[in-house]
């Protein structure tokens, strides 16, 4: 393994399904051997100061880049860090904690590649852009029931914040290695289908990325529409496109999952369907189980990427 930590970075707008992705990478490698940031954490000013000022907590003014570029940095060489912490339910900060990195270490948040000496701190870049109005629906759900907000309070965070998003939100898209949009299927129906979507996969050349080719071109392939690998055009340059459809069944999803497990020795007692079956579970609204195959190949993707740089630096 590297002999320094592995970072992988994890961008996008609030509510875009960071967490989830995190936890469940996290979960793959491993939690003990995952050390994992909120850039959420780095805020500049708490809630009230915010609304006293009137800036949103995704402006660049309203955090502070140079210290997590100097935390970025200090990771990447090993070094330990005095984490601020902010406190989603009070709104408030809480004391610092001293953070050692582990073997790998996860960075989620929303202006974590606002800085090119940032960027320059991760191994493995992944951006993720969720149609907005799937965002907005998750945002919802996620901060009345966990953060004490009313549908009305979050709808006109929302536009407050509007313009900052696409200001500086949105243009990362551009430096990542990896862009995930889980979106609903076109007959989708209701909350069933906010749990089980598809994901499109953007590949972009600025990392190896394991070869699909070769299953998608194979006439025995059990794969078919569920299952696509496409050339297109992303912010203007060319990217393979990994699109994943949620009723896929096990038999292609299995197909698929062995070209990365089996490239990697340590990731293939991960395969969703093979080993632990965990990987790509999610909680419906009335706590029932889940599986999501693009979850779960989308996460063994990511993880793919971040064992290959741990094993470049070796």
């Amino acid at each position: 393994m590297a002999s320094r930590p592995i970072i992988l970075g994890i961008v996008g707008d609030s509510a875009a399904g960071k967490t989830t992705l995190t936890r469940g990478i996290a979960q793959i490698l491993g939690e003990d051997q995952v050390t994992t940031i909120c850039t959420d954490d780095y805020h500049r000013y708490d809630r009230q100061q915010r609304k006293e000022i009137g800036i949103s907590a995704v402006h660049p003014d309203c955090n502070y880049i140079d210290i997590i570029q100097q935390h970025l940095g200090l990771l990447r060489t090993g070094q330990p860090i005095l984490k601020p912490i902010y406190n989603h339910d009070t709104g408030k900060f809480d004391p610092p904690e001293y953070i050692f990195p582990r073997r790998f270490v996860i960075v989620e948040g929303l202006l974590g590649y606002y800085t090119r000496a940032a960027r320059d701190s991760y191994d493995v870049k992944v951006y993720l852009a969720p149609p907005e109005s799937l965002r907005a629906h998750w945002k919802i759900k996620r901060d009345t029931r966990k953060r004490g907000y009313t549908d009305e309070q979050v709808l006109a965070q929302l536009k407050q914040r509007e313009p900052d998003s696409e200001a500086f939100i949105r243009p990362q898209r551009q430096w990542a290695d990896v862009v995930v949009t889980f979106y609903p299927p076109n007959d989708g129906n209701g909350d069933q289908d906010d749990l089980l979507l598809n994901v499109r996969l953007v590949l972009r050349p600025t990392i190896p990325h394991p070869d699909f080719t070769h299953l998608l071109d194979d006439k025995n392939s059990h794969l078919g529409d569920a299952i696509r690998l496409e050339l297109d055009r992303d912010m203007g340059k060319p990217v393979d496109v990994l699109g994943i459809d949620s009723r896929a069944n096990a038999q292609q999803v299995q197909e698929l999952e062995r070209t990365l497990c089996n490239e990697i020795p340590y990731l293939g007692q991960f395969c969703s369907l093979e080993g632990n079956e965990d990987i790509g579970k999610v909680v419906g609204t009335t706590g029932e189980i889940l599986q999501s195959y693009p979850l779960a190949l989308t996460q063994l993707l990511i993880t793919y990427h971040m064992l290959k740089a741990a094993n470049i630096y070796k």
